[in-house]
């Protein structure tokens, strides 16, 4: 049994047990329930600073949507089969969704999103980035991811999130200085212009 399957049995194994962990995962794992808080976010950013939200909803809709067509290249690349459909004695909770698993699109878009935001503002990261973490675990719990499948997710997402944050807070249209880099501490720019 390879680390991948241990980790995934180990964390699978208290799926079904019922009880409120299995309504969380199950309900943090449906993509309808992202909808409602995403407008409350999108709203939000609106009310408060319109200026930069007309340039930073559209790109973040473009980076989701480029990363979840991404995501699903690259399962159609690599055609890893989901645990459900290799493994024997797991708990299903969602059904066992597509074919190929490699990266769970749930993580990327999920991380995507929490590092786009925490570019652009980095005190949303006690937020997003603790979602991101249960979003994936869920993924596992019920059934329909490896472990490596979500950190694959996770690091993908990380990567497309980070650089379009970074190249948009480096740009005019966002209406701040270039001297703002969340990649350095000092405020020092990492390599002189």
């Amino acid at each position: 049994m390879s680390w991948d399957e241990w980790i995934f049995r180990g964390i699978n194994h208290f799926a079904g047990q019922g009880g409120i962990l299995d309504w969380v995962m199950v309900e943090v794992s449906r993509t309808d329930n992202v909808f409602l808080p995403f407008l409350l976010l999108v709203g939000y950013w609106c009310w408060t600073n319109w200026r930069e939200a007309r340039i930073g909803l559209p790109a973040l809709g473009l980076l989701f949507g480029g990363g979840d067509f991404l995501g699903a290249q690259l399962k159609l690349f690599l055609k890893r089969p989901r645990p459900c459909h290799v493994l024997g004695h797991i708990h299903e909770m969602t059904g066992c969704g597509g074919t190929f698993s490699l990266p769970s699109n749930h993580a990327v878009n999920s991380a995507t999103i929490a590092a786009f935001l925490h570019m652009i503002y980095p005190r949303t990261g006690w937020v997003t980035w603790p979602l991101v973490a249960l979003i994936g675990i869920s993924r596992v719990y019920v059934g329909a991811h490896y472990v490596t499948d979500v950190l694959c997710g996770w690091g993908l997402g990380a990567a497309l999130g980070t650089g379009v944050g970074w190249l948009l807070l480096r740009s005019r249209w966002m209406g701040r200085k270039a001297d703002v880099n969340p990649v350095t501490w000092n405020g020092e720019p990492p390599f002189p212009d």
